[in-house]
């Protein structure tokens, strides 16, 4: 009994040696079957898909080839075409890094409940791609693609399929603006901007070259107020639509069948062709109302308000935020106009006569360049201090109210300029806070009344020195 139970024991060892051996030998054959590849393994050319369909994170998109690409569930979809063949490429020439041949496991790789079911379909030929999980070794994707095998591909499809319907859409496309001619504004401001490439005759600085007509004079706009803003609409943000197949309910919902600003932009390109472009811009009206009766309810936090955007006619609306809404509807004469009281350069004033407190006192420039000094009478003066509280004159809000309180200082200032050879400045006391400018007899601006105090102050130093 005692030599038949050590039989059984010796048996027992030498079976589970030999399962162990067995499995040992199966897992080598299983290694042995994992080779480098590098080859194509699908090398379908964009052109040739006639449609493609895949599934992931419960999301199924699904395209075909007509004139142009459709979306499957809605053909009023706008589908861009050339993101559809950036998706497609990588199918041109899709190699495997590494292959594991004659797979009985699909499930360890993944594959079993794949993240991603992709279905081209060339003609004649179908596909379905399918990934799984990522390689705990190298961090590459496992990929079938129905023939037995597993792949393992350093080019993953998920970079461009881990995607949604948005991000297929065929957006408007804004122009770069070369050479702007003219602008149109309408909405709650309607008026006209225009470009003159030689601004000379209308404005006393050298750099204006946009103007818009107002009291039947040619009226300069700030030169860089006017491109800031145009920057604003060629570089707005298109990356988020609201609906891309308004309807006239819609269009009255979102604010945009009487838009608060349209904006029609007449331009030439860098090859001196002339184009146009229209946008349309409102605020969404629910926040709108929202902020309005904060605001009446004198809350201390105002709900932002952002906005909505379309093109010309087109039939997408696109949602922009707050501060692209802001900066948009912020295209009034008065925010694209000169905000200084003399936007000449000071470099071209040659004389200035100051009358302060019925007092006159001229100041002369002599010499050209950085080596101009200037004088009170016959004395050298340093003029550093009155020339930044001249440039300081900035308005806080424009007026066209006549004056009607005491004059504060009054400036006559000559410049080197053919078409105006001088400008009278004055500046009146308006408030506490503020003083009405007055530029060549016609109401300006309000100005801070530290801003006069400084200029006060600073002609003051000069004389009594």
């Amino acid at each position: 009994m005692k030599r038949a139970k050590k039989l059984y024991i010796l048996l027992g060892v030498l079976a589970v040696a030999i399962i162990a051996t067995l499995a040992v030998m199966h897992h080598e054959e299983r290694v042995e079957q994992i080779k480098n590849s590098g080859e194509t393994i699908l090398a379908l050319p964009a052109d040739s898909i006639q449609s493609v369909s895949w599934e992931q994170n419960d999301t199924t998109l699904a395209f075909h080839r007509g004139d142009s690409w459709v979306y499957d569930a809605d053909e009023a979809f706008p589908v861009d075409g050339e993101k559809m063949n950036v998706l497609l490429s990588r199918f041109e020439n899709f190699a495997a890094a590494f292959i594991i041949e004659d797979v009985d496991d699909f499930g360890q790789y993944g594959l079993d409940e794949p993240v991603c079911t992709i279905n081209l379909d060339a003609g004649e030929e179908s596909y379905t791609v399918t990934l799984g999980n990522f390689s705990s070794l190298d961090g590459q994707r496992y990929v079938s693609i129905g023939d037995g095998n597993v792949y393992l591909v350093a080019d993953d499809p998920m970079d461009t399929f881990e995607a949604q319907l948005s991000d297929f859409i065929r957006n408007d496309e804004i122009p770069s603006f070369d050479t702007v001619t003219g602008v149109q504004f309408s909405g709650e401001e309607s008026w006209i901007l225009s470009y003159e490439e030689d601004g000379a005759p209308y404005s006393y600085c050298a750099d204006d070259v946009y103007f818009t007509q107002r009291g039947g004079k040619n009226r300069p706009l700030d030169t860089a107020l006017v491109e800031s803003y145009l920057s604003k609409i060629s570089g707005l943000d298109l990356g988020e639509y609201a609906t891309y197949n308004a309807t006239a309910e819609e269009l009255a919902s979102y604010g945009l069948d009487d838009p608060a600003l349209t904006v029609a932009v007449n331009y030439e390109d860098e090859d001196g062709k002339a184009g146009a472009f229209t946008l349309h811009v409102s605020p969404n009206p629910e926040e709108k109302a929202a902020a309005e009766q904060a605001e009446a309810n004198g809350e201390e936090t105002v709900p932002e308000v952002t906005g909505y955007a379309r093109v010309g006619e087109s039939q997408i609306v696109y949602k922009i935020s707050a501060a692209s809404r802001e900066a948009l509807l912020a295209g009034g004469y008065d925010d694209l106009r000169h905000t200084e009281v003399l936007s000449a350069d000071f470099a071209d004033v040659t004389q200035i006569d100051v009358t302060l407190e019925n007092v006159g006192y001229t100041l002369t420039a002599e010499g050209e360049g950085e080596e101009r000094t200037w004088k009170c009478g016959e004395q050298e003066v340093d003029i550093a201090s009155f020339q930044s509280a001249l440039e300081g004159l900035k308005a806080d809000s424009f007026t066209s109210e006549k004056p009607s309180e005491k004059e504060e200082i009054r400036l006559k200032v000559h410049l080197d300029n053919e078409h105006f050879p001088e400008v009278e400045i004055v500046l009146y006391r308006y408030d506490g806070a503020s003083c009405l400018a007055v530029v060549d007899g016609e109401s300006v601006s309000l100005v801070a009344r530290s801003a006069a105090v400084d200029l006060i102050e600073a002609v003051n130093a000069i004389v009594l020195h």
